[in-house]
């Protein structure tokens, strides 16, 4: 099978913490195709999808590191060859460009949309399109923090007396960026919420703060909806966000009962608009984001946990195109 993924340069890769990399190495191993397509590289030609593509070699990781772990210089993978791909020669397609959700990231899911049905999707581009990573859990109050979306000064201050103490986050923010934590009566109460909404004229994501914070957060990766692995993003001694991307680290834990009730909860949703693999994060028992863009995490979590989970996304995989195509 052809396996195409849409990812950001391919120069930008380290093998070591990528999803997306270890995605590609399941593949091959699996004796796919694997091939990689910038975004801005797709286009639509009579009604049907092409995507200008290399097809790739993919290293193993064993040769790819100094005993210390920086990554050699050779880079994770070799091009095989260079061509376009018309949507019935691809099998499926993983959409794997990092967030902002921003126009060329609209755009690659409104070209994807043109692929026929017997193309595998990973993730569905129209339930990315719906789908805001810290908006759509507003649906879900019984399961999260107390959260105010808005860009209203008044209400932003009324909700931080009613709390005392609260997270301010932009509604398009991934890795860490842009997250405060913000205390009554402080000096920056007001200058925060001011610069995250550009004085008013953009909604931002205002929650109360979960103490469980401190202890770090939660990543459950989901595959169709069933969880298929976890870790503990703990931050370090001069920062209080949990992200990788800030500086935070990996440790193992386990699944609460009450972590495995939301993410039963989710499962008939996502499944339902075709969100196949999905990252969902917790602070204690809240949950906070369903990160559908682009998720993270398993190599963190085949390191702790000595698994080769990319097989499992592949075997799915393999198993949707087959069911696409009866």
């Amino acid at each position: 099978m052809r396996f195409v993924f849409l990812m950001d340069p391919i120069e930008s890769v380290k093998a070591r913490t990528d999803t997306s990399f270890i995605f590609m190495l399941g593949a091959q191993r699996a004796q796919h195709e694997v091939w990689f397509c910038a975004t801005r590289n797709i286009s639509i030609l009579d009604g049907k999808v092409h995507m200008s593509a290399e097809r790739l070699k993919v290293i193993e990781p064993q040769g790819l590191y100094d005993l210390d772990g920086t990554e050699n210089p050779q880079g994770p993978f070799e091009v095989l060859e260079s061509r376009t791909l018309i949507d019935c020669e691809i099998d499926a397609v993983f959409i794997r460009t990092d967030p902002p959700f921003d126009s060329g990231y609209l755009m690659n899911t409104w070209m994807l949309d043109h692929l026929p049905d017997t193309t595998a999707i990973i993730n569905s581009p129209q339930a990315i399109r719906d789908v805001n990573e810290k908006i759509w859990c507003a649906k879900f109050t019984e399961f999260t923090p107390r959260t105010l979306i808005t860009s209203n000064m008044d209400l932003y201050l009324k909700f931080l007396t009613e709390e005392k103490q609260v997270i301010v986050k932009p509604c398009d923010g991934f890795g860490g960026l842009g997250i405060f934590r913000i205390e009554e009566g402080k000096a920056n109460v007001r200058v925060a919420f001011e610069t995250l909404s550009n004085r008013g004229q953009e909604e931002v994501i205002v929650q109360a703060y979960v103490k469980e914070a401190s202890l770090g957060d939660k990543r459950i990766l989901l595959l169709n909806g069933e969880i298929l692995g976890a870790v503990l993003r703990v931050h370090g001694a001069d920062d209080h966000r949990n992200n990788f991307y800030a500086g935070g680290s990996a440790i193992a834990c386990e699944i609460t009962e009450r972590e495995q009730e939301i993410c039963d909860a989710l499962k008939p949703w996502l499944q339902e608009k075709g969100l196949y693999f999905t990252g969902i994060d917790f602070l204690g028992d809240k949950l906070t984001e369903v990160n559908v863009t682009s998720p993270t995490c398993l190599q963190e979590m085949n390191r702790l946990y000595d698994l080769k989970l990319e097989d499992k996304v592949v075997a799915f995989v393999e198993n949707l195109i087959i069911s696409k195509r009866k």
